[in-house]
C-alpha cells in the first residue's frame, strides 16, 4: 500500500513539473531550465565535490530569479541567433551582473599613456567619470549604472626585467591609491593582469589580499601573454580556455572559503586567437565572465570586432571598450555612444574607457 502511495505522488509531481514548464510562460521555464541546468555535468554546482545539493538549493533561492530572468531578457535585446543568453547555473547572491551596467576608467597611476585613469588628476577624473554615468544613466533607466576604476596592476614590457618575463608588478601603494579613489564614489575596482612571459599561476596570486576584498575584481589581457615567447607588443598573444578556467577556479575558491560575493572576470578580446576553445570555458556561480571587446578604431569597425569575436563566441556577459584618443585619431572617426552601444545584441553590460 506504500508504495501504491509513493507511486502515486511520484506521477503527480512530475506532472506539476511538467504543468509548470509548459504552461507557467517563459520566465517559469527558464528558472525550471537553469535549475535543471545547475546540476548537469559541465557546471560547477555538479563539478564541486564539496558544494551539496542543500547549498545548490539555498542559492537559487536566495537570488531574485524573476528580477535575474528579466535582466537577461534585457541583457539579450532581442538576439535571435539562440546564442544568448548562455545557459549557465545561477549566481550566487550579490551577484552585480546583469542587475547593473559597470562604467569603468582604465589605466595605470605611472603613466597618462595608458589609460584616463592616470592621465588626470584624481578629481577631474572622478568628475569625468560621473558625467560619463550619468549619460548611461539616461540612455537606459532599466539598470543602475555602478562605477568602477579598472587598474592595470601587472604591465607588460619590452624589457625582460630582473625576473626575464617581460612584465613589471605595481607597488602595493598604487593599489591602495586607486582604492582610496573607489571609495569616494562607491567604485568597485578592477586588477588588471598583463602577465607578458610569466602566467596567470604566478601572477594572479600575488594580489590575493586584494581579491580577498568584496569590491575587488580581476581582469585578464591576452594580447600581453606571450606563449610564443616573443617580446609583448610584437605579436598580439592568446589565452586558452584553460587559462582561464585555472583563473576563474582560483577566484570560485576565494569566494567560497571567505564567503565573498561572486567575483567578476573580465577577458579582453580583439582577435579569433586571442581566446581558444571558448567552448571550454567553464562557468561557475562564483564568478561572472565578461568577454571585452577591446579594438579601437572607427565606429563600423568596432562594431564588427564585437559582432564576429564576442557576440558570435558567447561565454556569459559582453563588454565594449571605448577610446578617448584612438577611436578619434581619423578625421572620419569618433567615439561611439550609449544610444548607439545600447542597440546591440546583446547589449554589453560592462563599458570601459581608456
Amino acid at each position: 500500500m506504500k508504495r501504491q502511495v509513493v507511486a502515486v505522488l511520484a506521477v503527480v509531481i512530475v506532472a506539476a513539473v511538467l504543468y509548470g514548464l509548459f504552461f507557467s510562460g517563459p520566465s517559469a521555464k527558464a528558472d525550471i531550465s537553469s535549475a535543471v541546468l545547475a546540476a548537469q555535468p559541465g557546471n560547477q554546482l555538479s563539478q564541486d565535490s564539496d558544494t551539496s545539493v542543500e547549498n545548490a538549493s539555498d542559492t537559487v533561492a536566495a537570488l531574485d530569479t524573476t528580477a535575474y530572468h528579466e535582466r537577461l531578457t534585457h541583457m539579450v535585446n532581442g538576439d535571435s541567433s539562440g546564442k544568448w543568453p548562455v545557459k549557465t547555473a545561477y549566481p550566487l547572491p550579490g551577484a552585480i551582473l546583469p542587475f547593473k551596467t559597470i562604467i569603468a576608467f582604465y589605466g595605470n597611476l605611472y603613466s597618462k599613456q595608458m589609460g584616463i585613469l592616470g592621465e588626470l588628476p584624481r578629481k577631474p577624473m572622478l568628475e569625468k567619470l560621473k558625467t560619463e554615468m550619468e549619460k548611461w544613466q539616461a540612455a537606459d533607466s532599466t539598470l543602475d549604472v555602478q562605477p568602477a576604476l579598472h587598474y592595470i596592476a601587472v604591465t607588460a614590457q619590452q624589457d625582460p626585467g630582473k625576473a626575464g618575463k617581460y612584465r613589471l608588478r605595481m607597488p602595493f601603494h598604487q593599489i591602495d591609491s586607486v582604492l582610496s579613489m573607489a571609495r569616494e564614489i562607491n567604485a568597485l575596482v578592477f586588477l588588471d593582469i598583463q602577465v607578458g612571459l610569466s602566467t596567470l599561476q604566478s601572477e594572479v596570486p600575488e594580489f590575493e589580499k586584494y581579491l580577498l576584498m568584496p569590491n575587488v575584481h580581476l581582469g585578464i589581457d591576452p594580447e600581453f601573454s606571450m606563449k610564443t615567447g616573443h617580446a609583448p607588443g610584437k605579436v598580439v598573444g592568446n589565452f586558452d580556455a584553460a587559462d582561464i578556467n585555472y583563473t576563474t577556479d582560483y577566484l570560485a575558491k576565494l569566494v567560497k572559503e571567505h564567503g565573498l560575493p561572486p567575483k567578476i572576470l573580465v577577458v579582453h578580446r580583439f582577435t579569433q586567437r586571442m581566446v581558444t576553445n571558448y567552448q571550454q570555458i567553464i562557468t561557475r556561480p562564483e564568478v561572472q565572465v565578461v568577454m571585452h571587446m577591446d579594438g579601437w578604431g572607427e565606429p563600423a569597425r568596432k562594431i564588427n570586432t564585437y559582432k564576429m569575436f564576442i557576440q558570435k563566441e558567447p561565454v556569459q556577459f559582453t563588454g565594449f571598450k571605448l577610446f578617448y584618443k584612438n577611436d578619434t585619431k581619423k578625421s572620419n572617426s569618433r567615439i561611439l555612444t550609449p544610444e548607439e552601444l545600447l542597440k546591440l545584441s546583446p547589449r554589453p553590460v560592462y563599458i570601459q574607457y581608456q
